[in-house]
């Protein structure tokens, strides 16, 4: 004979299906259906005849991301995890011309679009060179703030021609630049914490020169308070105002910080608030920057103005020092 179920027993059975239906309903809602942002800042370089290195800005996403995808024209070359923005692409062609780009891609699988082209020209070959530049000397290190350091090195020399430089911490690669350069700014670090970095010089047929000798510096331990030697603020910033169809625009121009990297975005704060974001993506000036914007329509109006880099590795840099401006 069947029995009926008892009401302790019917009253478990909705409650297993109502926390099974609020489970259900739960994860639905906590789907992630939202798209890393677009990796900006893309860099390429020519390192050698058959190699580049491409570097780009930190994305962000409302979970976090997980990889980023390398494309060389419209194939993909490289996937890396979501906590590096550079590497080196090899076996191309010596003299080629190709465009790489990148997406961001979070544990959901969704992507970003894909960021800007960047056009890079490959070197040509130098016949049956087994030379390697000399050791690069005279290195260098500052810390700038809690997570970055300024490298400077002496040139180094070569048979042919240095293409690029190669930084190390405690013998793993991490950055590269261009040969011209004898600096580079190391982002990405830990507040408080020792580190060791070295330099190498490379050609255009990968030789790589011996290490430069060791110098170590201790990251700090609390935010950079501004601007000063080695520093991630924008120097030599300048703020005027100016009147035009009865309205007061900001005209600010500034010294970018050098970062190894190109700087896609700066944030202008007016009376110690974000006022705005300036986005330049891959088409950042080189040398001194400018930007124009309007305040307000009033008279007598006093601002004071300060800016900051966004960093090759995504985090803000130190304040540019602060100027104060009327519109009259």
């Amino acid at each position: 004979m069947r029995r009926a179920p008892t009401l302790a027993a019917s009253t478990a059975a909705a409650l297993c299906l109502l926390l099974t239906a609020t489970a259900c309903s739960d994860a639905r809602g906590s789907e992630d259906n939202e798209p890393p942002t677009v990796p900006r800042g893309l860099t390429v370089e020519a390192g050698s005849a058959t190699s580049v290195h491409v570097m780009w800005n930190k994305s962000t996403d409302d979970v976090g991301v997980s990889a980023y995808l390398v494309y060389r024209g419209n194939t993909k070359v490289k996937e890396v995890s979501g906590d590096r923005h550079m590497v080196d692409v090899t076996g191309l062609t010596p003299k080629a011309s190709y465009a790489f780009s990148v997406r961001a891609r979070d544990a959901a699988g969704n992507v970003s679009p894909v960021g800007e082209k960047v056009p890079v020209t490959l070197l040509a070959p130098t016949a049956d060179d087994r030379e390697a530049p000399t050791v690069p000397t005279g290195l260098t290190a500052r810390g700038a703030g809690p997570r970055a350091a300024k490298l400077r090195w002496d040139a180094a020399k070569d048979n042919e021609k240095v293409t690029a430089y190669d930084i190390y911490q405690r013998g793993t690669r991490i950055h590269s630049v261009a040969g011209y350069a004898t600096s580079t700014l190391v982002t990405g670090l830990h507040p408080g914490t020792d580190y060791t970095f070295t330099v190498k010089a490379r050609d255009a047929a990968d030789n790589s020169s011996p290490p430069s000798g060791a110098v170590g510096l201790t990251t700090a331990t609390a935010p950079a308070s501004g601007a000063g030697p080695g520093s991630t603020a924008p120097g030599d910033f300048e703020v005027r105002a100016r009147a035009e169809g009865g309205a007061y625009h900001l005209d600010l121009s500034w010294e970018p910080p050098e970062t190894g990297g190109a700087v896609a975005a700066y944030e202008i704060h007016l009376d110690g608030r974000a006022a705005t974001t300036l986005m330049w993506g891959g088409d950042a000036p080189e040398g001194r920057a400018e930007h124009s914007f309007f305040v307000t329509k009033e008279r007598g109006r006093t601002y004071r103005v300060k800016l900051r880099a966004r960093l090759p590795d995504g985090n803000w840099g130190a304040f540019s020092a602060e100027r104060t401006v009327t519109t009259r």
